[in-house]
């Protein structure tokens, strides 16, 4: 399929799947894209589609990006992810460790830049393993920022170059919630502590009553996207 051809099936497909539900959407990514991969970043979100995939295509590659900050709890909830289902997930690093990036860059990147700070740990390495796909799944949600209000159901990711599918897009924090309820799936203990949105440990706060739920990510910052999504 070149690229005209999948763009046309694109558009016809974005009307096709809107009121489509998240587990139809994932059917026919699959289907129609076996050379595709799921993102999960162990929010509550995806811990959602976690379990989908794993009901509809157990054989899909499910990875993560390991920046090396990430919360005890983060790695935990990795843990019992993969012993509940029995699967393993794809560890993708960054090209260098803390240690080189301190040595290159100064002491804790994040606080002066923190932009600079996810690319290298977070956009080169998801720039990488998405090389090896022509297609991707992502758990991100319309109303969760203004930068991704207008997410559709299955779009073509200009600045990654394959196909990319929100199948929760038009999901509230009320339906992921009553899914991870009724399915009784393990989520992230931080999302009980006042963490609705959870990034690495050193770019991530508690969300105070009132406060918009990513609040708590680059707090002080006008950032509040870490890259990976337009």
């Amino acid at each position: 399929m070149n690229l005209f051809e999948k763009e046309a099936l694109i558009a016809q497909a974005s009307v096709d799947l809107e009121h489509e539900t998240p587990e139809a959407v994932i059917q026919w990514a699959i289907e129609r894209f076996p050379n595709i991969t799921f993102a999960c970043s162990f929010g509550a979100e995806d811990v959602v589609l976690v379990d989908m995939v794993q009901k509809i295509s157990p054989k899909t590659d499910i990875f993560y990006l390991d920046t090396d900050f990430h919360f005890k709890e983060t790695y935990e909830t990795r843990d019992r992810l993969e012993q509940h289902y029995g699967l393993k997930f794809v560890q993708v690093k960054p090209a260098i460790t803390p240690e080189e990036q301190a040595e290159k860059h100064g002491e804790a990147l994040w606080k002066s830049e923190p932009t600079a700070c996810c690319n290298i740990r977070k956009v080169e390495p998801l720039t990488r393993i998405l090389g090896n796909y022509e297609a991707w799944i992502t758990g991100i949600r319309r109303d969760q920022a203004p930068t991704r209000a207008n997410a559709k159901k299955i779009e073509y990711d200009t600045k990654f170059g394959l196909v990319k599918f929100n199948p929760i897009a038009h999901w509230t924090s009320d339906d992921v919630w009553e899914y991870i309820r009724a399915n009784n799936i393990y989520y992230n203990p931080l999302h009980d502590q006042d963490y609705p949105s959870i990034g690495c440990e050193y770019c991530t706060r508690q969300v105070k009553a009132g406060e918009d739920p990513r609040a708590g990510r680059w707090s002080g910052f006008e950032k509040t996207e870490c890259g990976l999504h337009k």
